[in-house]
């Protein structure tokens, strides 16, 4: 067994500590930052697809509107055919979504 000195305990004790820090912030926070990153990437991209899909159904409706006879059961049914256009978007999405298939 080796005898260390008194004086050289609290440095070893202080130099471990040291490295204990520089190694979590190595082997957590540094990784953390840059999936934090890529989420808010991820999160921006989700936004700005969703706006482009609330502003193409309105799109589609005013298009509707526009092209079918200006009664008030077709103005109906322009809002029944823009949701179903929605709808089977949304269900293409969730079905593509589901489908374990492909590889990344």
């Amino acid at each position: 067994m080796v005898k260390t000195e008194a004086r050289e305990l609290p440095d070893l004790v202080r130099d471990l500590w040291e490295m204990s820090k520089e190694y979590l912030r190595q082997e957590t926070l540094d990784p953390t930052k840059r999936l934090g990153r890529h989420a808010g990437f991820g999160l921006g991209g989700a936004a700005l697809f969703s706006l482009a899909g609330v502003l193409f159904t309105f799109g589609a409706y005013a298009l509707l509107r526009r092209l079918l006879p200006d009664t008030p059961w077709w103005a109906v049914g322009a809002r029944f055919i823009t949701f179903a256009l929605a709808a089977a978007a949304a269900g293409i999405i969730v079905w593509r979504m589901s489908d374990d298939s492909h590889e990344i």
